[in-house]
């Protein structure tokens, strides 16, 4: 016999007898990989592939235990839990599918080193200002992925709604503006992919838990991302969604379970009435109705309760914590899910991560339904959580009153901020509550104002000096606005100069008007000054009742002391400096932080019309 048709032959054999033993019929592995020295030592794989639950797993390597493979109602399905031994090395190992005792395919999979210090990683504190963006609508870095093959929603700039082209390249190319401004961290809403047919650019409808939108960039273009911005000394917070996907995510046609959905995959809109979860006479029809509801058609609702979708999601958090250097999170519809699931979820990110910051949505203007969530907190009903911050809606809701409200009207006006700000008795701890004026789900800050750039100088001055973690939405420094009630993709509209062909600029200043450059210039003096206010940062909260359409506070951190006052008069108005010794503390001389103008505080101040002084005492 001719020698090579011998050795064809031989090879023939052998690929036929081991059931083709290279090919891969695995389509997914999540997650992709992971790490070893991690505190938790267990891991759960989803596999996914057609059929695979006929065939036996098998791993053999040093360190790595195959606890448990748990089959389940599609055949398409294996759970494979782990047990990571805490002297596993780092590498690559072999995950062999037997039919019987041949191995047929294989899945190799890798374990990676974890980078020095990952789980003493610092969190976001009152030290630092974050800057809010929605990246489809921020800067254009990179026009060649507007259109990706395999995507269904195209670019359409014209669509208020529709996708506009903002990318990671985009926050990338102005990090340095980001900087300068004065901001040391990021929230970016979602990036992971949201292959939807429409209304796909705002992120909320993930349809791959691992994988960037291919329109904003690549999962390692994100972790550049936030090494960049970690050299620039700005933090990454990444917006995430526990309560629902996308209907067109990819395991909508092959749940795992039945019970994967909540209402069994059929859609039931949620009531939205989030008091339900503390209502101590509540029907369960009720609360079911909101935890297990949906918010809209396009967004199925994730049963936490699976214990295969919890795991899914909890590692889904660490795993991106890992990869992509993380210092936050911002959980979407914090309540929504199930909230034991809520708890394990906060626990086990808090487990591996001990300092870090994770800020939950909860979008109620009832303080003690906010305080509920908090880490500390003791609710009647006995139910914990390991949840650092939230978003303070209740004072957000408040300032905006105080700053619109008649004074001369009885209970209006500051009095609304004033009482907020003193239920602060209601958290665990008000000060890691993040604080902001407005935000990409509500009318921009200068259109709730009516467009008073007097009145948007005295709530960024509130908003920056008070307790908490202030958050900046994009645009919002140069008086971006939503007349006529335009909706979310108003609300959410282009920042001038993102795109090559914009006529105005927010980095240059070119076309802008000398209002939004005023108000640009005051947001960055506030910024730059607050990042070295150590009374700001941590101080406690000293203030006084509103008197007179002034409000007067202090921010006091050892011997570090800040007094502001807002002012919402027409006319300037006097203080008699007697009232405010408690704060005061026999400090004799100030410095306003805006204008650089030295006060004496023998007797009296005067605090300028429809303006905010902010004293740094001496």
């Amino acid at each position: 016999m001719n020698p090579l048709r011998s050795w064809i032959l031989l090879f023939v054999i052998i690929f036929t007898s081991t059931g083709h033993l290279y090919a891969d019929d695995v389509q997914r592995v999540e997650p992709t990989f992971w790490w070893v020295g991690m505190k938790n030592p267990k891991l759960q794989l989803l596999v996914h592939g057609e059929n695979i639950s006929q065939y036996q797993a098998e791993i053999n390597y040093p360190g790595v235990m195959l606890r448990q493979v748990i089959e389940v109602e599609s055949p398409n399905y294996l759970f494979l839990d782990l047990i990571i031994g805490p002297e596993t090395h780092p590498g690559s190992f072999s995950i062999n599918f037997k039919n019987g005792k041949r191995v047929r395919f294989r899945h190799q999979y890798e374990l990676k080193a974890r980078e020095a210090g990952s789980s003493d990683r610092e969190g976001i504190d009152g030290a630092d200002a974050i800057y809010l963006i929605t990246p489809d609508r921020f800067v254009n870095g990179d026009p060649s992925n507007d259109n990706v093959e395999g995507m269904k929603e195209k670019a359409n700039r014209q669509n208020p709604d529709g996708r506009h082209g903002g990318d990671i390249q985009g926050i990338m190319d102005r990090l340095d503006y980001i900087k300068d401004m004065g901001f040391n961290a990021i929230w970016l809403n979602p990036l992971l992919e949201n292959n939807m047919p429409e209304y796909s650019y705002h992120g909320y409808s993930t349809t791959d838990y691992y994988r960037i939108d291919a329109r904003f960039g690549s999962n390692e273009q994100y972790r550049l991302l936030a090494e960049t911005a970690q050299a620039k000394g700005i933090g990454l917070i990444m917006d995430m969604i526990a309560n629902h996907c996308g209907s067109e995510h990819w395991w909508m046609t092959d749940l795992p379970t039945s019970d994967w959905i909540n209402f069994d995959g059929r859609f039931v809109q949620t009531n939205h009435q989030k008091s339900t979860i503390q209502d101590p006479y509540v029907s369960d029809t009720d609360r079911r109705r909101f935890v297990d509801g949906w918010f809209v058609e396009t967004m199925p609702d994730l049963n936490q309760r699976n214990p295969l979708v919890a795991n899914y999601l909890i590692q889904n958090t660490i795993w991106w914590i890992e990869y992509a250097h993380l210092t936050g999170i911002r959980q979407d519809t914090y309540p929504y899910p199930d909230m034991h699931f809520m708890t394990e979820w906060t626990c086990r990110i808090r487990e591996e991560y001990p300092n870090f910051y994770i800020v939950g949505e909860e979008w109620n203007g009832n303080p003690a339904i906010v305080a509920y969530w908090q880490q500390g907190k003791k609710n009647p009903n006995g139910y914990t959580s390991c949840l650092p911050g939230l978003m303070d809606f209740p004072l957000q809701e408040a300032l905006r009153k105080g700053l619109t409200e008649n004074e001369k009207d009885w209970g209006q006006g500051w009095i609304k901020t004033y009482e907020m700000l003193a239920n602060d008795f209601q958290y665990a701890d008000p000060f890691s509550l993040v604080v902001f004026p407005d935000n990409h789900d509500m009318d921009r800050f200068y259109t709730q104002l009516g467009e008073d750039l007097d009145l948007f100088k005295l709530g960024l001055a509130y908003t920056l000096t008070m307790r908490g973690i202030p958050q900046i939405y994009y645009g919002t420094e140069v008086l971006m606005v939503n007349r006529d009630g335009g909706g979310h993709g108003i609300i959410r509209s282009d920042f001038p100069g993102g795109w090559t062909q914009d006529n105005l600029d927010v980095v240059s200043e070119a076309g802008l008007s000398k209002d939004q450059v005023e108000a640009k210039n005051f947001v960055k003096k506030l910024l730059s000054w607050r990042k070295d206010a150590r009374a700001v940062h941590h101080g406690r909260v000293l203030h006084y009742l509103p008197s007179d359409g002034v409000y007067v506070y202090f921010r006091i951190h050892d011997n570090n002391t800040v007094m502001v006052a807002l002012n919402k008069n027409d006319q300037d108005m006097k203080l008699i400096l007697d009232r405010f010794a408690q704060g005061l503390e026999n400090k004799t001389r100030a410095t306003d932080i805006i204008s650089n103008k030295m006060f004496d505080l023998a007797t009296t101040i005067t605090v300028p019309a429809r303006s905010p002084l902010i004293l740094q005492l001496k």
